[in-house]
């Protein structure tokens, strides 16, 4: 499981573990392989609503199920008909806690839902948790929102298993992203067209609206939004992901932001660090920073920057570098260099520029982290080591070295080896 969600594989239940088991998700099982061998056969599927939310409108209901369906016929040439009152191969419904098919709901929270792969009988259909609190807005924050589920759930009916990729739709743990389109991601899109084929118009669809792709640790244009510390690993952020690297583990698996901090923390960040003496870290964006201790966020949170000594000018933070034995972070904006004192809570004097303290340091950064006696900035697709001791920038290479990536003619020197 802790690979599968790109968690640290210890084998452990540990903190960040329960953390991520204890976020609402799907009902079905994340190693089944059904999706590889059972699919519909016809390319007209009827579906129809058998019982209905005792909150929702009818009306709204077919509104979002019809919309759900949709984003699937565009990647495929499967057509979906609604049926009222005939027998159809999809039947959606509503429940609570225990209704006879042996997945028993557990009220709010938890399971919101889950569907069957296809077949006769119970085969495609697909049943809601009734007693979650169903939200119809992007924010996500008066509820679950039942369009995102619902085209999880219709992935499900439609054959495919749980993805590992965090970023499809088809990923099993329920991660809406705030005020954005819900869209399939590339992944989802390759797995349903591997099964069904594509739809004639899928092409001239996607041209200005490409389906997402989630970001390669492995991929030589890849930058990073902030770098931390986190205990004993290095955490990297790309938008709504991170990967965690781990020094006793060889894999670097991506994972949600959300699936640690849960929705506490925004996406696409602009700088981080940990202050292990005060036990807390702090993430940063646009005018905004958040205080997480442990993995709560600590009262008062977010506040404005201007709170840490930064005048009304300095708008945002590009990076952040904490220094434990010294007491001190410090923080890069533009050309400028601030340095805050941790034991005082108070900012230091006027800023320094970046090339009289880092020489050799492009500005402006995208991120800053100590690791293994040396400092390392990030700037675009490239990272900077520097020996913090002598002042002196040793070497420059790709951002993600970091994360140990192989080539292809690596990857075939490993498999002769092992054969």
């Amino acid at each position: 499981m802790q690979r599968f969600l790109g968690l640290p594989p210890s084998g452990e239940l540990t903190n960040d573990t329960l953390a991520v088991m204890r976020r609402p998700r799907c009902g079905l099982s994340d190693v089944e392989a059904f999706g590889k061998t059972v699919r519909w056969k016809r390319r007209t599927l009827s579906y129809r609503i058998l019982s209905y939310s005792r909150t929702i409108r009818a009306s709204r209901l077919h509104k979002v199920f019809r919309a759900a369906w949709k984003l699937w016929a565009n990647v495929t040439p499967i057509n979906f008909r609604k049926r009222s009152r005939r027998e159809a191969d999809i039947v959606i419904s509503f429940h609570s806690e225990d209704h006879m098919d042996g997945s028993p709901f557990d009220g709010k929270g938890g399971t919101l839902a889950h569907a069957f792969l296809p077949g006769i009988g119970i085969g495609g259909d697909v049943h809601f948790d009734a007693d979650e609190e169903w939200s119809f807005n992007a924010t996500g924050t008066d509820g679950f929102n039942l369009y995102a589920v619902a085209v999880h759930e219709f992935g499900h009916a439609l054959g495919l298993p749980h993805s590992s990729d965090p970023g499809a739709i088809m990923y099993p743990v329920y991660n809406l992203v705030p005020n954005s389109d819900i869209q399939l991601s590339f992944q989802d899109v390759e797995d349903v067209q591997h099964m069904y084929g594509s739809n004639p118009n899928f092409a001239s669809l996607s041209l200005n609206n490409p389906p997402p792709r989630t970001p390669d640790k492995c991929d030589p244009d890849l930058s990073f939004d902030a770098v931390t510390n986190l205990h004993r690993e290095v955490v990297f952020f790309k938008e709504r992901f991170m990967w965690r690297k781990h020094p006793q583990f060889d894999e670097t698996g991506i994972s949600l932001i959300s699936g640690l901090w849960s929705d506490s923390i925004p996406a696409y960040l602009d700088a981080a660090y940990q202050n292990v003496e005060d036990h807390f870290i702090a993430f940063f964006k646009g005018h905004q920073y958040w205080m997480m201790r442990q993995l709560d966020l600590m009262e008062g949170f977010p506040r404005n920057i201007s709170e840490l000594g930064f005048p009304s000018r300095v708008k945002s933070v590009d990076a952040a570098l904490h220094f434990r034995k010294a007491r001190y972070t410090l923080f890069f904006t533009g050309n400028e260099c601030w340095r805050y004192n941790e034991e005082h809570n108070k900012m230091e004097e006027s800023p320094t520029p970046i090339e009289e303290q880092w020489p050799g340091i492009p500005t402006p950064l995208d991120a800053a982290v100590s690791y293994e006696g040396y400092v390392y900035f990030f700037k675009g697709n490239v990272q900077y080591k520097y020996d913090n001791d002598i002042k002196h920038f040793i070497s420059s290479g790709p951002a993600n070295d970091l994360l140990e990536c192989k080539s292809e003619a690596d990857n075939e020197v490993l498999l002769k080896k092992n054969y």
